[in-house]
């Protein structure tokens, strides 16, 4: 299984990389730089009750790890998502971590998918200088998302952000008994759904060529007038391109969303880390019934093949776990 894991994360490799920069790097880092600098824990804006980090594991052997040496002994256990509690429930796969395999823990109708971690690298402090660490943070990502994946193939799953960590198995089984309604609730509303992301790239200079009028030739700016004018005619074809992408941007996000339960706008992505060609006027992520998957494919290839003249691409990923729609704490 774990060469399957394997193969499954390095084909994501771009999406996880960059979720790992919006996620880990900006919600997690600051949390527990807050959770250092502050007498009492704090939890990250907007996540939901059951996505517990570090800094908001509050129990003492969470806070003997803050306060110990370098060389801390011990475990703690990382959570990668939960499902609803069944005996086909397969597990054993690889973990974050070479030394814990992931294993179900069951607790009330629930199953948590965990493994072991050791304090020395997972550990407050190891942790902290570990979100520095762009290599380290890739391969955890990769290993957090392609255990999630592999339990998504089985079972509708409720995913848990990057570096749950709980103190010890009596921390978790607490979360999963505390939390036992809004998880149960979660897994009904993402059963039998899945989420896609639809990346919308633009040739800025190929749409700019589409928009220039036949015969409409570049001012010359050997005078001053000339120069003016030159400097006139790029800034309104800078604007018609501008505004031509965020039409093409609303049109594809309105035709998509025709075919999803529900849809997010996200940030573009850094594209040093995805790697992407063009701009990205357009990264969303939509929430589909399985058995759409098909129609959205076949939608997404009309959508590009409408647009392709005017410089867009439209790169489609999935079907993957519902990462962006695991419904927030009320």
């Amino acid at each position: 299984m774990a060469g399957e894991l394997e193969r499954w994360a390095a084909g994501r490799a771009a999406e996880l990389v960059a979720r790992a920069e919006a996620e880990a790097v900006s919600e997690l880092k600051a949390a527990l730089l807050r959770a250092a600098s502050a007498p009492a824990p704090a939890t990250p804006r907007a996540a939901p009750p059951w996505a517990t980090t570090p800094a908001a594991e509050a129990t003492p052997r969470a806070a003997a790890a803050e306060a110990a040496p370098a060389d801390v002994t011990g475990d703690a256990l990382w959570a990668y998502c939960v499902a609803r509690d069944d005996a086909a429930l397969d597990a054993g796969g690889a973990g974050v971590h070479p030394g814990g395999a992931v294993e179900w823990m069951r607790e009330g109708g629930l199953a948590l998918l965990c493994s072991r971690v050791p304090l020395s690298e997972f550990g407050e402090r190891p942790l902290r200088r570990n979100l520095n660490d762009l290599p380290w943070l890739e391969r955890t990502a990769r290993a957090h998302e392609a255990a999630i994946g592999a339990a998504f193939e089985q079972a509708p799953v409720v995913p848990l952000r990057l570096c749950t960590i709980f103190a010890d198995e009596a921390g978790a089984r607490r979360m999963l008994a505390e939390r036992r309604e809004a998880l149960a609730a979660a897994l009904d509303a993402l059963a039998g759904r899945e989420e896609w992301s639809v990346k919308l790239l633009l040739d800025r200079e190929r749409l700019a060529d589409q928009l220039r009028e036949p015969g409409d030739e570049p001012a010359a700016a050997d005078t001053g007038a000339g120069y003016l004018l030159l400097r006139r005619e790029e800034r309104r074809l800078r604007e018609a391109v501008d505004d031509r992408a965020a039409s093409l941007a609303e049109d594809v996000h309105a035709r998509l969303q025709e075919r999803a339960v529900d849809a997010r706008v996200r940030p573009a992505q850094n594209r040093e880390l995805s790697g992407h060609e063009g701009d990205m006027v357009l990264n969303g992520a939509y929430l589909v019934e399985r058995d759409q998957g098909d129609g959205l494919r076949a939608l997404v290839a009309e959508l590009e093949e409408r647009h392709r003249a005017l410089g867009a691409r439209i790169a489609l990923g999935g079907p993957f776990p519902p990462y962006s729609f695991v419904p927030e704490a009320g």
